[in-house]
């Protein structure tokens, strides 16, 4: 080990005192506004820096749960305040936020705890009721409490639907009734957007497969703004829930569909136009046919008798010995007199009989009308103008033969189809070139990866602007402006020597003539550089303020 060397000891504390000295003297030479203009600067850049490292450092977030009702959403969080999860509650606690990375595992533990449980009670109505003690009226409210539920449950995991509320109607049947009253339904749905027919149709078959002896005519759906979706009356609906007129509408929109898809596939996208119109009949009809076959004779039944009777003559006595055993055998045979025989048969046929009841249901179709018209070709010629050319007539042929079997065509029913080419007034479309997959489909960022990508480059950008358009232009200014000097003590000279060695232009030639000009010169020189050593901090000063002037 070294030996301690006091006086290196005291050099070094007194090297400290003189630098601290120095520091305060810097900063007392600053000025009080320089000094809070430094401070300020210091902490707005240290909370943007610590802005960002939180920022960036902070673990992503991402929708746990939407949509979700006030009950389910305070359980929610009462379940991730006893796990000790962060998370963010949005659009009044509708929206619960989480890690991304964690909300697999808690949507797993959430539902091992029944949550979220949709906004209304299923059957866990039944988990925590005594059942030895409730009477059969409330078990029967219960149990239609949950059935609605649970249909609301299944109502809303179907896509565009919000919220739904079931309301079910299901009536005893009365006493000495031979009918029971029909169940009934409605339903309030809360959409985004709107549903599709087949929607409203798999909505209302859901809730009448799901109660007894519920029909899907007997289903009314109505959404959040009032519209009737669909009507739960009887009359005037078909076997499938759907009006008339609605499905006209529905049958038109499939044909047209189907004869736009294939004369496209031929003529161009965007270069057709149909138009379809379709005859319905909804009257509902219903025929019984029996008819008799003569020829087709059926033997049902056959019975057949026969009798035969005979009378013999025993020459009219009668005795007793005539009836002994032994003198019967030496009589000799009687000879019959009467004998008759009957036969009977009696034969039941059937005549062939077929009855044939046929039940038409409304909405037979009459006749289908269809107008297609498809635009010509256009080419290019030498000058590059485009020149429009009409089809052939056995192009329009061949479109009207696609048509006809698209529609199912049938000239008994009066059908008509016309296909007429004529120039479309607005220019064709050029297609859009396919983009080619890029950098994010090859490495198959997400929408979210993209916007925390964005949000970092940002606040990179953002750091980079404040550091050389804010901090930058203040150190800078802060450093570059003139700092006064502190007074020098007056020392014992003449007048005229302070004022040459102030002289910036004069200085050092007066320092080289005083060493030839005598002692009294000599003398001088050595008390400025006397006023120097003790007074190092204005000596610097003073350096500077001469540096600083122009040449």
């Amino acid at each position: 080990m070294g030996k301690f060397c006091p006086v290196g000891a005291i050099r070094r504390i007194l090297g400290a005192r003189g630098s601290l000295q120095n520091l305060l003297t810097f900063l007392k030479g600053l000025g009080a506004g320089r000094l809070l203009a430094m401070v300020v600067v210091t902490l707005s850049l240290m909370g943007f820096f610590a802005f960002v490292i939180l920022r960036v450092t902070a673990p992503q977030m991402t929708a746990l749960y939407t949509d979700l009702t006030f009950e389910d959403s305070n359980s929610v969080i009462k379940e991730l305040d006893r796990q000790a999860i962060p998370y963010e509650i949005r659009n009044e606690g509708a929206v619960i936020m989480v890690p991304k990375d964690r909300v697999t595992r808690l949507r797993l533990k959430l539902a091992e705890s029944n949550l979220p449980k949709g906004g209304g009670v299923g059957y866990e109505i039944f988990d925590k009721s005594d059942a030895l003690g409730t009477t059969s009226f409330v078990q029967n409210i219960n149990h239609l409490r949950a059935l609605e539920g649970e249909l609301a449950r299944t109502i809303k995991a179907i896509d565009r639907v919000q919220a739904a509320r079931v309301h079910l109607v299901l009536p005893e049947r009365p006493l000495f009734a031979r009918e029971a009253p029909e169940p009934s339904a409605s339903i309030v749905l809360r959409v985004r957007g709107g549903l599709e027919p087949q929607q409203v149709r798999a909505i209302r078959h859901i809730v009448a497969s799901a109660v007894n002896g519920l029909k899907a005519q007997r289903v009314s759906i109505v959404d959040e703004t009032g519209q009737l979706l669909a009507n739960g009356a009887t009359g005037g609906t078909s076997a499938d829930g759907l009006s008339g007129d609605e499905r006209r509408s529905a049958y038109e929109r499939r044909l047209r569909e189907q004869v736009e898809g294939i004369v496209s596939s031929v003529v161009g996208a965007g270069r057709t136009r149909v138009q379809l119109s379709a005859d319905f009949d909804f009257n509902k009809t219903t025929q019984t046919t029996d008819t008799f076959d003569p020829e087709g004779r059926v033997l049902r039944s056959s019975q057949t008798r026969e009798e035969t009777s005979a009378t013999a003559d025993s020459n009219g006595q009668v005795t007793v010995n005539n009836e002994l055993p032994g003198n019967q055998q030496q009589q000799q045979a009687p000879t019959a007199r009467d004998q008759s025989k009957k036969s009977e048969e009696v034969n039941n046929y059937e005549i062939s009989r077929t009855t044939k009841t046929e039940v038409t249901e409304a909405g037979r179709v009459n006749r289908v009308s269809v107008a297609v018209l498809v635009d010509g070709t256009y080419s290019k010629n030498d000058k590059g103008e485009t020149l429009y050319q009409p089809r052939d007539k056995e192009d329009l042929d061949r479109i009207a033969a696609l048509v006809r079997s698209a529609i199912g065509f049938d000239q008994k029913r009066g059908d008509q189809i016309e296909v007429v080419n004529l120039r479309f007034a607005e220019a064709p479309m050029t297609p859009p070139a396919a983009e080619p997959a890029g950098v994010l489909g090859f490495l198959q960022f997400t929408k979210s990866d993209v916007m925390s990508v964005i949000e970092l480059g940002v606040m990179m950008v953002l750091g980079i602007v404040v550091l050389f358009m804010v901090i930058r232009p203040m150190v800078r200014r802060i450093v570059s402006q003139e700092i006064a000097p502190a007074p020098l003590p007056q020392p014992e000279i003449a007048p005229t020597e302070l004022q040459q060695i102030a002289n910036h232009g004069q200085g050092n030639n007066m320092i080289d003539a005083a060493a030839s000009q005598g002692q009294a010169h000599a003398a001088a020189v050595a008390r400025v550089g006397e006023l120097a050593e003790k007074n190092p901090n204005e000596t610097v000063s003073i350096i500077r303020q001469w540096l600083a002037e122009p040449a």
